[in-house]
């Protein structure tokens, strides 16, 4: 038989209970917390400084917080081929249009994503045709020359990257198009010199 209690027991009994649910509750979300935030999961995270810049790898991709920028990368400076070549810096580009011509899509979104969708850096980007080079590209695109923002990536068996006024000429082999295009956008950031 059961032993009768009290409506006050009763409740006393209820509000104990819950109290030791919430203490266990309480207790597990916090050491899960201090779990994670002290192992940091089951990922070890890579990180390198280059030139006083410090990258992080995250998945597959380098990432570089800056004052007030995140960039990411596919490859990190270290694993660049460093080529010599003069470029204008990071201003020469805010808030203007940039258009561009790739080959390579890869190598297209590494700048899309650094100079214009994570940064907004630029003002739009828009693919286009470089004047005098139009039978290589879409009629429907607009034709314009190296008084604007222009950015070429094409596929060359030399590696180089050239500015020519407001052009940069993106050039190497398929394979190295986006690593060529990482060793640029680290020359426009000055993080290389």
């Amino acid at each position: 038989m059961r032993k009768i209690i009290s409506k006050q027991e009763e409740e006393k009994k209820k509000k104990r209970n819950q109290l030791i649910v919430g203490f266990v509750l309480i207790f597990i979300m916090l050491f899960s917390v201090l779990g994670y935030s002290f192992g940091g999961g089951n990922e070890s995270t890579t990180k390198i400084k280059y030139n006083g810049f410090k990258f992080v790898k995250q998945g597959e991709s380098w990432i570089l917080n800056t004052e007030n920028f995140n960039f990411i990368f596919e490859n990190n400076p270290n694993q660049v081929e460093k080529i010599n070549s003069d470029l204008k810096n990071l201003e020469n580009y805010y808030g203007k249009p940039l258009y561009m011509y790739s080959e390579n899509y890869e190598a297209e979104l590494e700048i899309y994503r650094n100079l214009f969708y994570y940064n907004q850096i630029v003002q739009r980007m828009q693919d286009a045709c470089l004047e005098g080079n139009e039978t290589e590209c879409d009629g429907a695109l607009p034709v314009k020359n190296c008084g604007d923002n222009f950015i070429i990536i094409r596929e060359s068996n030399e590696t180089k990257i050239i500015q020519e006024n407001n052009c940069v000429f993106i050039e190497g082999e398929q394979g190295n198009l986006t690593k060529i295009t990482d060793e640029f956008l680290f020359k426009i950031l000055e993080i290389e010199g």
